[in-house]
């Protein structure tokens, strides 16, 4: 862990969590130009970032996605987990649509490509700073089909018969035993299936899918 002082007048205070030291040290020259934002402290990976956030609050978080110990959105998971106050940006070279998707979902402040040009990236922080979203265009693709949210007919296709019959079962108040007894699969088959349910649909809980399939089935 690497702690820098800057004397700048209330800047908004940022901790750069990288495993490239060449790359915090571009991100650090760039940003030490500005007034209104100082990097107060650097990190190697998403554990020391968290160590450092127990004892030292900060305005925002630039996180690479891929570290060793904790990844980007690991670390990401926890300070969420954590409850801790800040603003995240996931600054990594990372395009992949599930990426980007599970980073919206967990809250992420920003995500942000590290081919971008320098002053956008001075741009973005503020933006995210202020509390935009800011997200790389080229990912804005990405982002409309995070944002739609899919229809019944297009949730109910994604399930399976077996899936469709547990989860109609589980509005009925069935157990995950009743459920495998009257189907003939084992008990631990029908949590598979549970979690599979949870997980094509969006839903956090058995609760909010017996809720859901009362309402749309």
């Amino acid at each position: 862990m690497t702690t820098n002082v800057y004397t700048s007048v209330s800047p908004a205070k940022l901790l750069l969590v990288d495993d490239h030291p060449m790359l915090r040290r571009g991100l650090l020259d760039l940003l030490s130009l500005e007034s209104d934002v100082e990097v107060v402290a650097e990190a190697d990976n998403g554990s020391e970032a968290l160590e450092y956030l127990q004892d030292h609050k900060v305005d925002l978080v630039i996180l690479d996605h891929r570290m060793p110990v904790l990844s980007g959105i690991e670390t990401l998971k926890e300070i969420k987990a954590r409850e801790i106050e800040a603003k995240i940006l996931l600054f990594t070279v990372s395009n992949s649509g599930d990426d980007v998707q599970e980073a919206l979902k967990l809250g992420v402040d920003g995500y942000l490509l590290k081919d971008m040009d320098p002053d956008e990236i001075i741009g973005d922080i503020r933006k995210i700073l202020r509390g935009e979203l800011v997200i790389s265009p080229d990912l804005a693709p990405i982002l409309a089909r995070a944002l739609r949210t899919p229809s019944v007919d297009e949730i109910a296709s994604n399930l399976t018969s077996r899936e469709l019959e547990v989860i109609q079962m589980i509005a009925e108040g069935a157990s995950n035993k009743m459920i495998g007894n009257q189907l003939g699969i084992a008990e631990s088959t029908v949590k598979v299936h549970v979690k599979n349910i949870l997980h094509k649909t969006g839903l956090r809980s058995r609760v909010e899918a017996a809720v859901w399939a009362v309402n749309h089935l």
